[in-house]
């Protein structure tokens, strides 16, 4: 039987989320959440749902309910969580998971105190491109020692368009624990993490808007024996590929989301072979989700909890590289002021 899932948050990327969750057939939408009824209603109608909730408390206490997928603005992610796994929901909460590692920290207990899971969304760990060139790395050693790694998620946000004019949108608002760091350059951190693992220490050099949130900027995740160097940015457009190095050539990567080329250069032969396969097609503004949800409904319908483990792992090993390298540069949320 399909997952009885609601949503919190009207946004594209929550229609995103419900397209690819329809494509699976492993979920069913069975209520959205909106502060506002006529929004609620109007989104239930087009995907489909006929309940709405205005009260996030009913929400929770609707009995066929049995997860929901969490979209709302970054600070608001630890308190609707908490609420609904206190409700005994399962949570798929879209990335970043919370605004501090301590709220993290709560989170994943609160979780296992009621019996339910909480999976942050990092959509593109779980594409098959993605999962390939894992196995690529670390089982298959295709390029033996690893001597370091590029990853490039430079994206021109059109909001940037309102920083430049004055104003001050949510995703570039400290008070919405925003920033680039945490919004696109949680996508290579994230991606170096589940292909590395933790790094030692880690460095960010931001370029800090007249908001006073992170524009974008270079990061640096020091390793035992090698580096990678990410370029992350909303403030700005790069078109470079991602590469990792190592001793028996190099792989270069079409970007860190949405993979869909991945081919491996052999210092000895000149030659380059593409590895990937194909990557699932979706129609635009959608963004591939398709995969998660299915990986997501899985681990839910199986009690998966190795599985559910290794995503605990990866976020609060995220989590804790993006906060150091916030707090190092004085970008502070309401969030960290309560943590200390």
């Amino acid at each position: 039987m399909p997952i009885q899932y609601g949503v919190i948050g009207t946004g594209w990327i929550t229609e995103s989320w419900i397209n690819a969750a329809t494509r699976t057939s492993s979920w069913q939408l069975h209520a959205v959440y909106s502060r506002k009824q006529e929004q609620a209603e109007a989104f239930a109608l087009k995907h489909g749902s006929k309940t709405t909730y205005t009260s996030l408390e009913d929400l929770g206490a609707d009995r066929e309910l049995q997860a929901v997928y969490i979209a709302s603005p970054n600070s608001h992610h630890y308190a609707q969580a908490k609420q609904m796994l206190q409700a005994k929901k399962h949570v798929i909460l879209e990335k970043p998971v919370t605004s501090t590692p301590e709220e993290l920290d709560d989170l994943f207990k609160t979780a296992k105190d009621n019996g339910v899971f909480l999976i942050e969304a990092f959509r593109h760990l779980q594409e098959a491109n993605f999962k390939l060139l894992q196995r690529t790395i670390n089982e298959q050693k295709r390029l033996g020692p690893i001597y370091g790694a590029s990853f490039t998620y430079a994206s021109y946000s059109s909001r940037y368009n309102n920083v430049l004019a004055g104003e001050t949108p949510n995703i570039f608002n400290l008070e919405f624990s925003g920033g680039s760091l945490v919004d696109i350059g949680v996508y290579p951190v994230a991606f170096a993490v589940a292909l590395f693992g933790a790094p030692q220490t880690s460095a960010y050099v931001p370029f800090i808007c007249r908001t006073g949130v992170d524009g974008g900027g270079v990061i640096i995740l020091k390793y035992d024996t090698f580096g990678v160097q990410i370029n992350n940015s909303k403030s700005y457009q790069s078109f470079a590929p991602c590469e990792i190095y190592g001793e028996k050539g190099t792989i270069t990567i079409n970007a860190t989301a949405e993979l869909e080329s991945i081919k491996h250069w052999d210092p000895k032969t000149k030659q380059s072979d593409e590895l990937a396969g194909p990557k699932v097609e979706v129609e635009k503004p959608n963004v591939s989700m398709v995969e998660e949800a299915q990986e997501f409904a899985r681990i839910i319908s199986e009690n998966d909890v190795k599985a559910l483990a290794v995503l605990e792992r990866v976020s609060r090993d995220v989590i804790k590289v993006t906060s150091d390298m916030r707090r190092q540069n004085g970008i502070l949320y309401p969030a960290d002021k309560t943590s200390q």
